[in-house]
């Protein structure tokens, strides 16, 4: 069992992977190639993309942001098609423990309620956050996520609010160079609405290449 940062220091690396995406309204299926370059960000990087998004006094003073998980991470994808989409971005996780002042945190007064497939029971060990980042997969622009750790199945799973979708992203570490990886993405419903209509689901596995840490 991997605690939070052992979990995040065994994601740096370079990864590959072999995904299949089904899109089940246009009965489609599409397969695609992912190489990842994964780098922990810099202390100064990390202060840099909590001051963007936290306002000054919802962090606890005793927080040290170094502690906090952070990547740069790079990738690139080529599709069954020859489409070929690059990006760059960088990403802060940062624990609720650390939130001093959860009130003064930006909302989205419009978001729908999180999917069924998403929810997880409190328990002692369960670890969940915001996921801070400069650029957004779906749409463009900074953009705010939540993140739940569970330790005993070293699986990390991140939920994200986008203007017409919602996506839920899940990793699960099974080995120190192995991931499964799934991608649920709903069309954003009404507000307060739990999303059920499923957009695209992604399967992949990530093998990473020991050696290039």
């Amino acid at each position: 069992m991997l605690e939070i940062q052992e979990f995040f220091a065994a994601c740096v690396g370079t990864w590959k992977t072999e995904r299949t995406y089904h899109y089940p309204l246009d009965n489609e299926v599409e397969r695609s190639y992912t190489e990842f370059n994964v780098a922990a960000l810099a202390v100064a990087e990390k202060q840099q993309i909590s001051s963007a998004f936290l306002p000054i006094g919802s962090i606890s003073a005793t927080a040290e942001i170094d502690d906090f998980p952070g990547f740069r991470i790079g990738f690139a994808t080529v599709s069954e098609k020859g489409d070929r989409v690059a990006m760059n971005l960088k990403a802060l996780f940062v624990p609720d423990r650390e939130i001093l002042a959860p009130a003064l945190l930006p909302k989205d007064p419009q978001a729908p309620a999180m999917p069924l497939a998403a929810e997880i029971l409190d328990s002692p060990e369960v670890i969940r956050g915001l996921y801070l980042r400069d650029e957004g997969y779906s749409e463009t622009g900074a953009i705010t996520g939540r993140f739940t750790y569970l330790p005993s199945r070293q699986t990390l799973e991140l939920v994200t609010y986008y203007s017409r979708s919602v996506a839920v992203d899940q990793l699960r570490l099974i080995s120190p160079t192995t991931r499964l990886r799934t991608i649920v993405t709903y069309q954003r419903p009404q507000p307060g609405e739990v999303p059920t209509v499923v957009n695209l689901v992604g399967f992949g596995l990530e093998q990473k290449e020991e050696g290039r840490e």
